[in-house]
């Protein structure tokens, strides 16, 4: 595992470890980092305008995991995924007569779904973006989805007709899927590509951390994005962030699934913390100020699940975890890389979520099964 014993001060190098060791500049005048452990990474992609973070996080996962196994860096299609999606829960909103979710939002496991069934391209064979924009945007997209949606539901009835509709649709916006395609002198279809990583979906697990299902039991997560009824094991919050801990020590990153809507979260800043309401009630706006160390609450199972009883912690976003970090006070933080325009982020693209934020408001994980404590994973396959 590589380390970084690097402060960060006024203005210093954030090194993120990599094969080609990019190099982020970072002004921070009050949080003060010292990196104790960072994993490689492929550089921050930017998923614009679009829902598509899901896909962003877990690419990117899979990309550092392709680092971890030593095959080299790759670049792959957050798209090529994203395409196939927009297909199968259009299938998925027919089957609820009209009831599924139709938003561009997903999760981890549904990408799965998709890499298993479709595979992998990389991003230089569809970079999914055939139309006027230098950047992804799927407003238009997405609607027309939506509206081509209703047809089928409304006569009761999925046509071949329909299927083409659909397909020339994504075809205009995305492109047309290659059937074959020639990546390092080598020619492959998306099937024998995603076969050639080594990549197998079956050696990761998904877990979470709630009190309103048995612990050590597999239960379908109650949230929108989890719209195919993906499957959790549930942790107690202890082990839960035992097995966050244990994967950044032995090498391997996490995708993470959480909340960040909370005044005490910013991109911009870099940063995430649960502050003490008499820290919140001094400042005002949509986000703190972040000038200054927050003293933050204590998190417990009870007052986690209360946060998501009472949607107080909601699923927003998926980030991809790769490494730990220390304040100078020894708070220690998560080190996550996000998938928004690097460019307004103090970091380059990176944001620290502290131990307390972790706790509080993450909403499910993803890991190889390789990362969990032996003892932990005993207990699942029991």
């Amino acid at each position: 595992m590589k380390k970084l014993l690097t402060t960060l001060f006024a203005v210093a190098i954030l090194v993120i470890p990599k094969e080609s060791h990019s190099q982020i500049t970072a002004k921070c005048p009050v949080y003060q980092f010292e990196y104790t452990a960072m994993l490689p990474a492929t550089p921050v992609k930017n998923q614009a305008v679009t829902g598509t973070c899901w896909s962003f996080a877990t690419t990117s996962f899979f990309e550092s995991e392709l680092l971890r196994m030593g095959k080299g860096e790759f670049d792959l299609s957050e798209m090529h995924t994203v395409r196939y999606n927009y297909i199968n829960r259009v299938k998925d909103n027919f089957l609820k007569n009209g009831k599924g979710n139709l938003q561009e939002g997903s999760l981890s496991n549904i990408l799965f779904d998709v890499v298993n069934e479709h595979g992998i391209v990389p991003e230089m064979v569809y970079n999914g973006i055939n139309y006027n924009s230098a950047t992804h945007n799927h407003t238009l997209l997405n609607e027309y989805v939506n509206v081509m949606a209703q047809v089928p539901v409304k006569h009761k009835e999925i046509t071949p007709e329909f299927d083409k509709l659909l397909s020339s649709l994504l075809d205009i916006y995305l492109g047309v899927v290659p059937e074959k395609f020639i990546c390092k002198g080598e020619e492959y279809t998306p099937k024998s590509f995603y076969k050639s990583l080594g990549l197998n979906t079956n050696d990761y697990i998904f877990l979470t951390s709630f009190t309103h299902h048995p612990y050590y039991k597999e239960f379908v997560l109650e949230i929108p994005d989890n719209w195919n009824g993906g499957r959790y094991y549930n942790l107690p919050l202890d082990e839960f962030i035992r097995v966050i801990d244990n994967s950044i020590e032995k090498g391997f990153t996490v995708c993470w699934d959480g909340d960040m809507s909370e005044k005490s979260y910013s991109d911009k800043a870099g940063l995430a913390m649960m502050p003490a309401p008499n820290e919140l009630a001094t400042e005002e706006g949509t986000k703190l100020s972040f000038n200054k160390i927050y003293t933050e609450v204590k998190t417990d199972a009870a007052s986690r699940q209360m946060g998501f009883d009472s949607k107080a912690t909601t699923d927003d976003h998926l980030m991809h975890l790769i490494g730990k970090a220390k304040d100078k006070n020894g708070t220690v933080y998560y080190v996550v890389k996000n998938s928004w325009k690097p460019e307004i982020n103090r970091f380059g693209g990176y944001n620290h979520l502290s131990l307390e934020y972790v706790k509080a408001k993450t909403i499910s994980i993803l890991v190889h099964k390789d990362a969990v404590p032996a003892k932990i994973l005993e207990k699942l396959n029991n």
